[in-house]
């Protein structure tokens, strides 16, 4: 006799959510098995009330394609079950991800506090360009330096910001300690886990507010789509911080709605797709919303065998005589190796670096004669 909560998708197994969540029953339109592409730019309403309804919260549902669409929708739930969050807004690209989630929790004149070894991408917009166009700044710490984080937050700091595996090198930082330091300031913790993948570690289970994924990467799998998500966990209260007004006070660029009154614990992806998407656009397109969804379907089995590879070919580095030095968690020898143990027990990702003996002629020479391995900007 089958289990009779095997419908219930709370008691599934990861490889089974993410093939199914979202969809767990056919399309209720088509009776299509597979995910169909919406390529549609609007929906009808039924009626006047029916049209007022959705657009002031009261009714879930599609009001135009740059807000929502049922083919991101699908995804959209799917990442969030995936990493254990209540919603996900999925973005245009991972830049436009973590541009969106800066700029709803800092404002003019604000500030951030980031780990020092993040994407060069992110540290250029974290450093020069939202100074510039926005007012907020960001100070730069070492996660490896005791209390960094804490003696960098100011009476105007929004959010931390890091990432579950650094980026170039997959340094570790101790998310339960930084999520604390964090919460007793009353503001979230962010954390981009691109290189992890939620099949790696899960960052809200330690403490993290928001996730942020280029989806680009190791969630399309194939390098055929470009996009981001952000993950909401729903577990920082808005309203009790009371540093975040516009998310849990009557915010007057959208019918004076309290997005943390209207949606409760969703309230932040809820913001920035009712204001920051509905105003700059930075939507992800259904066709790469349907890409992103197949390279789900193997994202368990893909990333286990990016990270066996990976510890294959960092042990042969290790030990070659011709290799100054090799970056990887797993190796006993990289400060974050006892985090690597606490939080990757699948496997610290499959991003590593290594240091050639000799000059840049060197590592060009090296660089030039590799095969298999493609020369580009991306990962996985």
């Amino acid at each position: 006799m089958a289990d009779k909560n095997i419908k219930d998708s709370s008691n599934w197994k990861f490889e089974t959510r993410q093939l199914h969540i979202g969809q767990e029953e056919a399309d209720p339109a088509t009776d299509a098995r597979a995910v169909p592409i919406y390529a549609t730019s609007s929906f009808v309403f039924h009626n006047a009330q029916h049209a007022a309804d959705r657009f002031g919260l009261r009714d879930a549902g599609n009001i135009y394609g740059r807000l929502t669409n049922p083919t991101e929708d699908i995804f959209e739930r799917r990442i969030a079950s995936l990493e254990g969050g209540v919603a996900a807004l999925a973005t245009s690209s991972g830049a436009a991800a973590i541009n969106y989630t800066i700029t709803a929790l800092a404002k003019n004149g604000e500030h951030i506090v980031a780990s020092k070894t993040i994407y060069g991408g992110t540290y250029n917009l974290l450093a020069h360009t939202l100074p510039l166009t926005a007012g907020v700044t960001t100070t730069f710490v070492d996660p490896d330096k005791e209390g960094s984080f804490e003696s960098a937050i100011r009476e105007n700091t929004k959010a931390v910001f890091i990432e579950t595996l650094g980026n170039p090198n997959s340094n570790i930082i101790d998310i339960e300690k930084i999520a604390a330091v964090a919460h007793s300031h009353n503001i979230p913790l962010v954390i981009d886990s691109t290189f992890a993948t939620p099949y790696l570690v899960r960052p809200i289970e330690y403490g993290a507010d928001i996730v942020i994924h280029s989806a680009t990467k190791f969630i399309g799998g194939h390098g055929t789509a470009i996009g981001g998500v952000i993950v909401d966990s729903g577990k920082f209260d808005w309203k009790k911080s009371g540093r975040y007004p516009w998310i849990s006070e009557a915010n007057p660029s959208y019918h004076g709605i309290s997005f943390a009154d209207a949606v409760g614990p969703a309230a932040f992806v809820t913001y920035i797709r009712a204001i920051l998407l509905r105003d700059t656009g930075s939507t992800l397109s259904p066709f790469h919303a349907f890409l992103f969804l197949q390279g789900l379907e193997t994202l368990s089995l893909r990333v286990q065998r990016h990270v066996e590879n990976a510890l294959k070919i960092v042990n042969y580095l290790s030990k070659h005589p011709q290799v100054e030095a090799v970056h990887h968690p797993s190796l006993p020898t990289e400060p974050s190796h006892s985090l690597y143990k606490k939080y990757f027990p699948n496997g610290g990702g499959s991003i590593f670096t290594f240091e050639i003996r000799g000059n840049d002629e060197t590592a060009k020479k090296f660089i030039d004669n590799l095969a298999i391995f493609s020369l580009l900007a991306n990962v996985a």
